[in-house]
């Protein structure tokens, strides 16, 4: 399908799907801001939460030539920014005027903390019945690891998934991504959505509890059940259990990832190899065999691809219809073109002036696009808006300002 015909009945006059609902975010860090990341990109009015003189952009690394921080810029685009300080007395109320007005809240403190300052669901819930309200947390509002301090390589760790990763032979090795923290984002988003379609039917608003662990061990492809079952489990690293070649193999010039899954994709395999005698070989032709010949039939396709360069490689298989790509970097990725046709990539203006490439949402809409509407507001830059759209005046406003509290 050409990118023109998929968005031929697009409007350009929503900021998304989900638009009109306002979120309130409270959080810090990566997977809180993920939450409000996914509903801002959907349209959703989300105002960021800053505390007066937080680190804000300037936390590392940088964005090069622009001063500010790539994770603030990352997850914090297409929201509005107030400081406040929800520890003063009059912070906490300013965010219960807030919510009254919101529809969602988002938080990921450590459970209890948000009650302890007078802004938990009981006290958002007193003044707006229907509020959504969704805390992230390591492991949950309850249980006996609640009030655990947990991050993501933390929930990785406890919850098998750091165990199964790395080589056969070398030790735990944690993801290169917060993927506990992302997974619960989603899941956090998700959540959220939902609570509000149960309220715009019924009326009644809910608190979304969401943990890390939970949301990574619901992703596991099943292996909690197995492991509950007393199924051994095992390290692949590159590999995968029940099919062979799937593995990252070597080239002359770099690396490629090889997944045949079908026996009529071995044979196709084989012949490209000039190895056509392997089509129906004895340890070969099956799915089976080739698990139970697994050291043989990988070396085979070893020793083939060592010989030639990774585009030659690539090139040849894509001809052939099967699973392959030359294993990028980050910086290789950011190159392709599929990328860009996909605009996962958005030029963005930041609020500094400078202007970096932003990665964009990941679900396409045809009706509804989705983009990266605006970078991330430096933090406080919409307070004197938001606090107006309040009713405050600006002798109130500067009073508070005066006190530390915006």
């Amino acid at each position: 399908m050409d990118k023109s015909e998929f968005y031929a009945r697009a409007r350009d006059d929503l900021a998304g799907p989900v638009g009109g609902i306002r979120v309130l975010d409270a959080t810090t860090a990566w997977a809180g801001p993920m939450v409000s990341c996914v509903l801002a990109d959907l349209g959703c009015d989300v105002i960021h939460i800053d505390r007066p003189g937080g680190l804000g952009y300037q936390l590392p690394p940088i964005l090069p030539g622009t001063g500010r921080s790539y994770l603030e810029q990352t997850v914090n685009r297409n929201k509005r920014s107030i400081s406040l300080d929800l520890r003063a007395p009059e912070g906490r109320d300013i965010f219960l005027q807030l919510a009254g007005t919101a529809d969602v809240i988002v938080e990921n403190f450590k459970p209890g903390t948000l009650d302890s300052w007078g802004v938990g669901y009981s006290h958002c819930s007193a003044v707006n019945p229907g509020i959504v309200y969704v805390s992230v947390s390591g492991w949950g509002q309850f249980g006996p690891l609640a009030h655990n301090a947990g991050y993501d390589p933390a929930a990785l760790a406890a919850g098998g998934w750091l165990s199964l990763n790395g080589t056969p032979d070398g030790p735990p090795v944690k993801a290169p991504t917060f993927l506990s923290d992302d997974l619960a984002g989603l899941h956090g988003a998700i959540g959220a959505l939902a609570a509000l379609r149960h309220r715009d039917l019924t009326g009644e608003g809910q608190h979304v509890d969401v943990s890390l662990l939970d949301s990574l061990l619901f992703q596991s492809n099943g292996l909690l059940t197995m492991g509950a079952m007393g199924v051994p489990l095992k390290r692949w690293g590159g590999e995968v259990a029940g099919y062979v070649p799937c593995d990252v193999f070597a080239c002359n010039d770099g690396y490629v990832y090889l997944a045949i899954v079908l026996d009529s994709h071995w044979a196709r395999l084989a012949r490209t190899m000039d190895r056509p005698e392997l089509e129906m070989a004895t340890g070969y032709a099956s799915v089976d065999e080739r698990v139970a010949n697994r050291h043989v039939v990988n070396g085979v396709v070893a020793e083939w691809c060592s010989r030639h360069a990774t585009e030659d490689v690539v090139t040849v298989l894509l001809e052939q219809g099967l699973t392959i790509s030359k294993v990028n970097t980050f910086a290789e990725a950011a190159q392709l073109e599929h990328v860009r046709a996909r605009d996962m990539l958005q030029e963005t203006r930041l609020a500094n002036g400078t202007s970096a490439p932003i990665t964009g949402p990941a679900a396409k809409f045809s009706r509804t696009p989705t983009r990266v509407r605006h970078a991330a507001s430096d933090p406080g830059d919409d307070t004197e808006e938001i606090l107006k759209q309040l009713g405050i005046d600006a002798e109130r406003r500067d009073e508070l300002r005066a006190r530390g509290v915006i």
